[in-house]
This record gives structure tokens, sequence and C-alpha cells, in this order.
């Protein structure tokens, strides 16, 4: 398989969100109806609460095209009906907090492993044209259940290119790391504790550091890649690092900082591009793709995105948050904040 580009954005298109109240998919959502003309968008999620919430906000009344769909991932069934007559999905569905996955395995196995099947196998059958799926840099030399999952979830969907056969669904995946702002994000933790009047903010590690990101630069990288995938790529956004003491004195300059110790599953600082990955990465203006290993990706024929031809990186290449030449400043990232 040369990998044929798969091309038509979302105008006209039926899509389905995983995962569709968290914090990626209400922004996918808002971005989708702001800038794009689907024909369909269904919210696909477990949680009705948040289903309730987001309907207030984002009504199908406004917005004919939008749907609001109760399930779960770990539920084959449900997917397969879910997906009657969509192009294009996008997997945003996880078990994400580290410590409650180090608590929990089985239900983490359960949602990132076995639910990534589920979609994998649920999107062959319905004949969907492309699907995404979202990873994180904690899949990248994984040391927290978590990360071990989402990366076994990364593999399953680069292999469903060639399960899929000569039926047309082609599956890629985007890796990135810390969103600002989402749920659970650390930032918002900051901000609340300082809102609170708190005098001092906790620090795992006075060493730490993250890759950092904003939702909406997110959301436009899947948009963005969704249009350039062929099948079997593996996307990492080029984003900027900040040490998590540089993030807590600029969110709260007047509190003291705590170190209270690395959490279960935890690391100093996280890669998003392992050097064992280097020999089949190619580096683009704004991003890195990682070319699948399988005999049917030729990779002659797909070094070109969007008019740029990648650039091989070394073979010692590590993309990692404490070796990043990129670093936020205070300014740039309260600028996030407002995005």
């Amino acid at each position: 398989m040369s990998g044929e580009m798969v091309k038509g954005g979302l105008d006209g298109k039926s899509i389905l969100v995983t995962g569709g109240t968290g914090s990626f998919g209400r922004e996918f959502v808002r971005e989708a109806l702001r800038n794009h003309r689907p024909a369909r968008l269904v919210v696909f999620s477990r949680d009705e609460q948040k289903q309730y919430e987001m309907a207030a906000e984002l009504s199908p009344d406004e917005h004919p095209a939008l749907r609001y769909f109760i399930g779960d991932v770990r539920d084959r069934d449900r997917l397969v009906r879910a997906m009657y007559g969509i192009d294009t999905v996008v997997h945003a569905a996880a078990m994400k907090h580290v410590p409650i996955a180090e608590y929990n395995p089985f239900e983490c196995i359960r949602t990132n492993v076995t639910g990534a099947e589920n979609v994998i196998t649920a999107s062959i059958d319905c004949g969907v044209e492309r699907v995404i799926a979202l990873s994180t840099d904690k899949a990248a030399n994984p040391i927290n259940l978590y990360g071990a999952t989402k990366l076994a979830s990364d593999k399953c969907f680069i292999a469903a290119n060639h399960l899929a056969g000569g039926r047309r669904t082609r599956f890629s995946v985007v890796r990135y790391g810390n969103v600002v702002g989402s749920r659970g994000s650390v930032v918002v933790h900051f901000r609340r504790l300082a809102a609170e009047g708190a005098k001092v903010l906790p620090i795992t590690d006075m060493r730490m550091s993250r890759f950092w990101i904003t939702l909406r630069r997110g959301v436009r990288f899947v948009l963005e890649r969704l249009d350039e995938m062929r099948g079997g790529e593996l996307f990492i956004p080029k984003i900027k690092s900040m040490k998590l003491v540089d993030l807590a004195r600029t969110i709260a300059p007047e509190c003291d900082l705590e170190e209270t110790g690395i959490r279960p599953g935890e690391k100093l600082h996280e890669v998003l591009l392992p050097r064992e990955e280097a020999r089949q990465t190619y580096e683009f203006s704004d991003h890195y793709t990682v070319h699948p290993t399988f005999d049917w990706w030729v990779r002659e024929e797909n070094t070109v995105e969007g008019g740029e031809e990648g650039r091989p990186v070394p073979d010692d290449f590590e993309y990692a948050s404490d070796t990043n030449p990129e670093w936020l400043t205070s300014d740039q990232l309260l600028a996030m904040f407002d995005e």
C-alpha cells in the first residue's frame, strides 16, 4: 500500500468524536461548527450529564448537524450503531489520569486498549474513511499504565491499516503533550489554588518539565493531519516546553513552592519522540511524522505533506521536554490562557 492521501476536510462529511464531551471534544466540535460545514457531527460519550451541559451550550436546534449519542467505547455494538454512515472518526475517549490508572489498571486497559480495538473494528465494518486517534507523550517510553495502554492503542491503530486490507478505512495517530486549560491540568489546579488565596503551590519535583499546547492548537493540528493523512502515520507537533516551577511562578508569583515528591507513574521529563523511532521520522516546518515499519508503506512516496518535503532526522534524534530547543516564556504562557 503506497498510501494515497485522503482529502476532503469536514465540509459535507459525517464526523463522530469519541469522548466528545471532554476538553478536546468540546473544542473540536466548536471548531467544526465555527469554520466548517459538516453534514453530521456526532458527539459520542458515556456521561449523560456532560452531554446535557454541552447541549445547553451547543444545541442541535441551533446547529442542525449536531447529534448527541450516549455510548461507551467498551461497547462495540453501540459503536457500530453510532458509526452508521460516518465518514470520519476522531478518537479522543480515554482514561487519562495517571494515578487513577495506576490504582485501577483493568479499567484503564478496558477503555484505552479494548476501546481502541472496538473503534478500529467498528470503523472497518462501517466503512469509515478516515480515523485519527489522539495519543500522549506518556506513550513514548512509558513507565506508567496510562502511557503503556496508549502505546498499545497507538500500535493497534497503525496496524489497523493492514487489517482493513482493500477496504477504504485508513488510520493515523496524533501525539502531543500537556494541554493548557484542559480538565485535570496542573494549570487549572494552580489557578484554582491561587484564586482561593493559597500561599503555597505544591510541586512534585523542582526539576520537572513538560511539553505544552493549547486546546485550539491541538484541534487545528488534528484537522490539518486529517486532510494530509494517508494512513499509518504518527504525527507530532512542534511545541514548547516549560518547567513546572516556572509555570507555577507565572501563574502565582506571590506563592511559595513546596516540593511534594513524584507521584506513582510520573516522569521527571516527557518524551514525544524517542530516539528508537528516529530512523523512520521526517521533520516538517511545524511537526514530525513517524512512518510505520510495515512492508506496505512505501516511504519514498510518502515524504511530502502539503507540498513540503520532509527531511529525515538524525538516527540519534530525540524530542524530549528537557532538551527541547523551544521554551515557553511567562508572557507566552499567559497568552496561551486566552487562546
